[in-house]
């Protein structure tokens, strides 16, 4: 049976993770390119999770293909670790998926700065809508979401039914802690964002991401003082 969001019900989702219960990453990443081959795609962040995934992905599927919101708001170490990432894995399909308004079309229809009044409404245009599309392109994604990461990730499983974009997220990283995402990058010198060294544990945009304090929750410094702690593209 060809394995659709349309097709899988919750039952089946407890079955299949079940069978992967007991299995590591790379199986996790096999069994998904084995099950969709090019209907699969990584939306990446180019977080550290995601050059860890990278790197996984590359060793299974050397022409996978990864696609990045680029919603002309990143900060330029972001963009410059993209470039590093194309030089070092150049048979990978990296795309930049862009949204329909430019930011001057934004600023013009929705007024300046949507980010700081309306932070929903500016990840709807440049990130929510861009992925519908994109990964209405395919069967299944993957995520570099981990359970570790947030309370609103403890139950994330290794394949998972995404109501929100009809498709089949599945997270290989569930279980690693960020101790061993940063074992990995520095045991096997992959490249990652600088902002990595000044605080930011996760980096977004770069007008709704701020530097984080010492011991302080890896998110915080995502939307800080918005209340806003996702961007919805995780959220059924």
């Amino acid at each position: 049976m060809t394995l659709t969001h349309e097709t899988l019900t919750q039952s089946d989702y407890a079955k299949i993770n079940e069978q992967l219960d007991r299995k590591d990453t790379m199986e996790v990443l096999k069994w998904a390119y084995n099950e969709f081959g090019d209907e699969l795609v990584y939306a990446c962040s180019f977080g550290a999770e995601g050059m860890v995934l990278i790197d996984l992905i590359s060793k299974v599927k050397k022409d996978a293909t990864i696609v990045f919101l680029d919603t002309d708001f990143h900060f330029y170490e972001t963009y410059q670790l993209i470039n590093k990432v194309k030089s070092r894995y150049p048979t990978l399909n990296i795309e930049l998926a862009k949204p329909e308004l430019t930011p001057e079309e934004q600023a013009e229809n929705y007024g300046d700065r949507l980010w700081e009044r309306e932070p929903d409404a500016c990840c709807k245009i440049r990130k929510l809508i861009p992925l519908e599309r994109e990964l209405g392109r395919y069967q299944a994604w993957i995520s570099g979401l981990r359970r570790e990461q947030s309370p609103t990730r403890v139950n994330t499983q290794f394949v998972n039914q995404d109501n929100r974009f009809k498709s089949i997220k599945i997270c290989p990283l569930i279980h690693w802690t960020e101790e061993e995402i940063w074992m990995y990058i520095k045991l096997h010198q992959l490249p990652y964002n600088e902002l990595h060294d000044q605080n930011y544990p996760s980096i977004g945009c770069e007008f709704c991401t701020k530097p984080v304090a010492e011991g302080a929750d890896p998110r915080s410094g995502r939307w800080a003082d918005s209340g806003k702690t996702e961007c919805g593209l995780h959220q059924d």
